[in-house]
């Protein structure tokens, strides 16, 4: 999707469909001049009203642009109601693809790079579609091209969300693959090949044997009910002009199908669990994006990959097993298997260098539970840190909301027979007991965990602009904000 500003009036756009925001009560007073006459009367039988997400179509019968969107921004546009309502006009132009010009309005109170960027992302958003593995193709035609009417200065950050965007659907479709496709090995095929049109970006991948070797015994004992190797992936993305004394880790949960292991989960819903990758899917496209965007940041992605499967050599309730950095681990749950992975990718991150590192994974359901599918939870051992966090979620749109460690926690995961358990019995407080578990396995420095498991997969229509089931590419926006901060 090429994305470009043009200087045209908004009557003269020759474009497919035109997207012109109108916030809540409308107003055509508001509308610009060459166009009032053609929308005033869509505002005056109520047809277009403004609310939120609205998208109420105009055919312009030979006229230029051939169609016009009344897209509600709602009664306080924001940049989460622009990509709301921006991707209510790509879901309208479905049917006949094409170009979508959307008109910045400063009368909206959004500053203009702000409404450009939630523009272009909104349209993205709005025209992907998760059912490439149909036979006959989707249904919905390409949008190759976005025409924002507003200010010159409005294009780099117009080309660098159309930039991170596209890897948004990177890992969009890899969180959606068929897990009888997508499996450790070919997760790291696909990193090959994605780093490969990179520049300073290099991946290794190590398979059972050479994780074993590390002694990871944590990560080699979720991978052992499966006949798939694991795979630890690593991404390295080294330009030349990075400070040498930085070094970003992000860690990610790829368990490319999670049934539970000895702990089966519930036959309802399993189909879902093909997206316990998200994490990995985030942190692989989103150092992707940072190396596209050419941030001048040392990043390193480690992807801890596997399948927890039951079987006759699967992990079992009451072994112990020894992690990398010495400690014992009593499993009590074969279904607590992501933060096991984690303990040793974390360690991993930590022995290469790394200074600051994030983690990023579906975890709990509780976290789903307290935070639904809109926000994250994270947890972080360094106030500083969680500040440079939220200050890219906010700027992102990827949203967070920090909650707390506290050692009294540690208790939860307190073992008779270990240095600790991998779970609690008790139903309480699980996202911040699976945090004070991987806290132990963090090492020194800033770290934060991030707990994606409600915004990353969805089971059905965020009403914003995720209306799809799926993968939603959380946490790519993030990254590419992060890394842009702590690189300046």
């Amino acid at each position: 999707m090429q994305v470009e500003v043009s200087p045209a009036e908004p009557g003269a756009l020759d474009v497919d469909v035109l997207g012109m925001p109108v916030s809540q009560p409308a107003d055509a007073a508001r509308l610009p001049a060459d166009l009032r006459e053609r929308l005033a009367p869509l505002i005056d039988s109520g047809e277009a009203t403004g609310a939120l997400g609205s998208a109420p179509l105009l055919h312009a019968n030979g006229e230029r642009p051939a169609r016009i969107v009344a897209a509600g921004v709602g009664a306080t546009p924001d940049a989460d109601a622009i990509r709301t309502a921006a991707a209510a006009v790509a879901r309208a132009a479905g049917a006949f693809g094409g170009t979508v010009g959307w008109i910045v309005d400063a009368s909206l109170g959004v500053p203009a790079a702000e409404q450009a960027r939630a523009a272009v992302e909104g349209v993205a958003f709005g025209s992907y579609s998760p059912g490439r593995w149909k036979s006959d193709g989707t249904s919905r035609r390409e949008i190759t091209r976005v025409v924002l009417l507003g200010p010159d200065d409005v294009a780099p950050a117009a080309e660098r969300a159309a930039a991170v965007a596209r890897w948004i659907d990177v890992a969009r479709d890899l969180s959606n693959a068929p897990p009888n496709e997508l499996w450790p090995e070919t997760l790291a095929a696909r990193a090959r090949d994605l780093a490969a049109g990179l520049d300073h970006v290099t991946v290794e991948a190590l398979g059972r044997s050479q994780i074993e070797a590390l002694g990871m015994g944590s990560f080699a004992a979720v991978a052992q009910g499966s006949g798939r190797e694991p795979q630890l992936i690593v991404l390295r993305y080294d330009p030349p002009a990075a400070a040498a004394d930085v070094l970003l880790a992000l860690v990610g949960k790829a368990i490319t199908f999670d049934a539970g292991g000895i702990s089966l989960k519930p036959a309802l819903g399993m189909e879902s669990m093909k997206g316990d990758m998200s994490g990995g899917a985030a942190v692989l496209a989103g150092a992707a994006a940072v190396a596209e965007l050419g941030l001048p940041i040392r990043v390193l992605t480690v992807i801890a990959a596997a399948e927890n499967m039951p079987g006759g050599n699967a992990f079992r309730p009451g072994d112990i097993v020894r992690a990398a950095n010495g400690k014992t681990i009593e499993i009590t749950n074969t279904d607590a298997e992501g933060r096991l992975v984690l303990a040793d990718a974390l360690w991993y991150a930590r022995e290469q260098g790394a200074t600051h590192v994030v983690d990023f994974a579906t975890l709990t359901g509780a976290m789903v539970v307290a935070l639904g599918d809109l926000y994250a939870g994270f947890f972080a051992n360094d106030d500083e840190w969680a500040g440079q966090l939220l200050r890219a979620a906010d700027a992102s749109g990827d949203h967070l909301w920090r909650l707390p460690l506290h050692p009294r926690y540690r208790r939860y995961v307190d073992s008779t027979f270990a240095d600790l358990k991998n779970s609690s019995t008790h139903r309480e407080a699980s996202p911040v007991l699976a945090a004070e578990f991987l806290r132990e396995f963090a090492g020194e420095g800033p770290w934060a965990h991030l707990d994606i498991a409600g915004p990353a997969y969805l089971e059905r229509s965020r009403g914003d602009y995720l209306t799809q089931r799926g993968g939603t590419g959380y946490g790519v926006r993030l990254i590419a904000e992060l890394a842009q901060g702590l690189g300046t």
